[in-house]
């Protein structure tokens, strides 16, 4: 039997839940999941060398982003120096996205401060598709035109102006080089109307057509990556049912389930997803990291997740504690610290009573210091430690479910 380039195992399901316990093959190695997939943008993560994710963190697996990549170095560079493994030393599996949430970022959620969480508090004044104009061209990042072809948009670095389709940003994650590769999508604002949602899915799906056809086009390539189709419809359980179903005919390795959502009905929006994505296939929550929706997105039937906000908070002097208190399942709960707060200035206790080794290692005062100083170990310390508590949260996760 031809065996695909990525594919997955299922070792444990959970009796009560859509919960599994598995190992996705990859060229790179396995990823025992569920598993959290460490967040390196542009082919780093932030301040922190790829040997250290190994002795430190512990993480299996890495995302970088298309649309950075793309820009600096640019996808050639990157073809030349033979890929995202040997140019940035990750040994590990990895995975890039499609670019299509910096589509998002730059068009309809360009300086409103949306996430893939609905808050309810973001104008829509314009929100959709970005009309062309000479002034909104001359202000680097904000123009973006979607048309049913792809993405016209402007560099965030020196508004110059680019196009990416389907076919373009698959050719791009050929160039990249990972492991796992997702299909262009459109990522909508959490708070866009049923119908532009119901567009932007339908053109989604369309999109995903022709990103299949581009990488079964290029025979070197399918040899070596797999390729995730995309999972949208807002918050809108009757369009996310449609676009499971109609992804799940296209032949895709496995399943990215993005867009938005809220943090009441998170649950609900991926239960009906994953009950109808092929069981057989992995499954992978874009941007969503948290512990309390790691937990929630298992249970719900997803394998994989990424997220910026260990790293994001780790750099401005925020970490995760353990509460000394358990969930239902036996797992830690957390709080978030702020270092800056002036009563850790004199807290020389450890950072963390976890087994997390840089909360073991320095104490709170330390860090507080470190911050207040402005010195650059600060944001390198708390993100390792931010990093190791999500990741080996997750694993914990799956020893739970490996005991079921």
């Amino acid at each position: 039997m031809n065996v695909r380039p990525v594919h997955f195992e299922i070792e444990q399901r959970c009796k009560d839940s859509l919960g599994r316990a598995g190992i996705i093959h990859t060229p790179h190695g396995k990823v025992e999941t569920p598993a959290f997939v460490v967040v390196g943008t542009k082919g780093t993560v932030k301040g922190i060398k790829p040997d250290d994710l190994e002795k430190y963190v512990g993480n299996q697996i890495a995302l970088a982003n298309t649309y950075h990549l793309f820009l600096q170095p640019g996808s050639e560079i990157l073809k030349e120096a033979g890929g995202l493994h040997e140019f940035s030393k990750w040994n590990m599996p990895t995975m890039t996205d499609s670019g299509g949430f910096q589509v998002f970022s730059l068009g309809a959620a360009f300086g409103k401060g949306v996430t893939k969480f609905a808050q309810g508090q973001v104008r829509e004044e314009g929100a959709g598709l970005n009309i062309y104009s000479k002034e909104l061209a001359t202000e680097h990042g904000k123009l973006c035109v979607i048309d049913e072809d792809g993405v016209t948009f402007t560099s965030h670095l020196d508004g110059s102006m680019h196009r990416f389709t389907p076919e373009r940003s698959i050719e791009i994650q050929h160039h990249i080089g990972a492991d796992i590769i997702i299909a262009f999508d459109e990522c909508t604002s959490p708070t866009a109307d049923y119908e532009y949602q119901k567009e932007a899915m339908e053109r989604t799906h369309r999109w995903a057509k022709r990103s299949v056809m581009t990488h079964k086009n290029n025979y070197e390539a399918l040899k070596k990556q797999g390729l995730y189709g995309v999972v949208q419809g807002g918050r809108y359980l009757d369009l996310r049912r449609e676009s499971a179903k109609i992804l799940s005919g296209m032949d895709f390795d496995g399943f990215g389930i993005g867009g938005s959502f809220s943090k009441a009905d998170l649950g609900e929006s991926l239960k009906v997803v994953n009950e109808i994505l092929p069981e057989e296939k992995p499954r992978h929550l874009l941007g969503i990291g948290e512990p309390e929706d790691i937990l929630a997105g298992v249970l719900n039937g997803c394998d994989t997740f990424d997220c910026v906000a260990p790293t994001r908070l780790g750099r401005t002097g925020t970490i995760y504690v353990e509460t000394g208190e358990l969930n239902d399942f036996a797992l830690p709960l957390y709080k978030k610290i702020n270092l800056l707060n002036s009563k850790f200035m004199r807290d020389f206790s450890s950072l963390d009573n976890s087994e997390s080794p840089i909360g073991n290692m320095y104490t709170k005062a330390y860090l507080a210091h470190l911050f207040r100083a402005k010195e650059m170990l600060g944001a390198h310390l708390a993100s390792l430690h931010n990093l190791w508590t999500i990741v080996n949260y997750t694993k914990k996760v799956r020893a739970v479910l490996l005991t079921e």
